[in-house]
């Protein structure tokens, strides 16, 4: 096993587009260039969310791009069981509680920096008379989390105050994210993570279940995220467009430039083969805009 192990974890909501390959480029690169492993996570725990088949057009779409991964495919749908077994040792902890809130409940709470609302504790003591749980939530106390972000420097947040106890199971039953990840992470011995900006708030949660569960903290990386003409990061919900496999060296040169690598112009007439041995020998995680978000390229939008 390599000592650097990265990773791309997309949600197959829909194709890939702009922002995603650069997250996939960067973590690809920075993998890579340390002559480590690069693994690739579906993160597809909300089924409801994922169309038929959209995993499998991602994975084409990767290989099309030249994006090769090590070892086999982790699905989150697949891995319940691992997430219940982390859940019931947070509650052997007495770190977590049932709560019995609704969203309609929540909305007239402080938004946190992310645009979440910061749970009030409403059930921290006990469930209200006559309410049923509805999710599970952990206990943050005071915690404040300090870290050193490889693209976006030091990351200070308290908890508690930002965010509040938070789910780990949701109303649904679907496991939270922020539960999976940790998870995944430890399982899959990732070092690093390499991602886009728009994650950087739930770090500092991430950690936090780490230091609870026994785990390491790989080091971090959070890119700018790209973002369309109206200042809304690239997404199926907003109609990115998606990449065009059959022309990846183009938008691969565009994502280099994004990530403010400098490709020469002559890389532009490069086979595929060509870009990716440039790339790696050139690849400079220090050379990235520090900027949360950044304009994608006309033509990526």
């Amino acid at each position: 096993m390599s000592s650097y192990r990265g990773r791309f974890a997309p949600s197959p909501t829909g194709p890939l587009h702009f922002g995603s390959l650069a997250a996939a480029v960067a973590s690809f690169l920075e993998a890579r260039q340390s002559e480590g492993d690069w693994l690739l996570r579906i993160e597809d725990l909300d089924r409801p969310r994922c169309p038929a088949g959209a995993d499998e057009h991602i994975l084409r779409t990767l290989e099309k791009f030249g994006l090769e991964w090590d070892g086999a495919v982790l699905y989150q749908s697949r891995r319940s069981h691992v997430y219940a077994e982390a859940l019931e040792r947070l509650q052997g902890l007495g770190k977590v509680y049932p709560c019995a809130c609704t969203r309609r409940e929540m909305a007239d709470s402080t938004l946190a920096p992310d645009g979440a609302h910061i749970y009030p504790g409403t059930c921290r003591a006990g469930l209200p008379p006559g309410k049923k749980t509805r999710a599970e939530r952990l206990r943050v106390d005071e915690a404040s989390i300090v870290f050193v972000d490889a693209v976006q420097g030091k990351v200070i947040q308290n908890i508690a105050g930002e965010v509040g106890d938070f789910v780990l199971r949701r109303a649904d039953g679907i496991f939270a994210y922020q539960l999976a990840v940790v998870v995944d992470d430890f399982e899959q011995g990732i070092t690093q993570v390499v991602r886009g900006a728009d994650l950087l708030d739930s770090t500092p949660r991430q950690i936090f279940l780490q230091k609870l569960l026994g785990f390491p903290t790989p080091a971090y990386a959070h890119l700018p995220v790209a973002i369309d003409s109206e200042g809304e990061k690239l997404s199926k919900q907003t109609r990115a467009s998606p990449l065009d496999p059959d022309r990846p060296v183009p938008a691969l040169i565009a994502v280099l430039e994004f990530l403010g690598q400098s490709p020469p112009v002559e890389l532009t007439e490069a086979s595929l083969v060509e870009f990716w041995r440039w790339a790696i020998a050139h690849w400079q995680m220090a050379h990235i805009p520090r900027d949360r978000a950044m304009r994608a390229p006309e033509g990526y939008r």
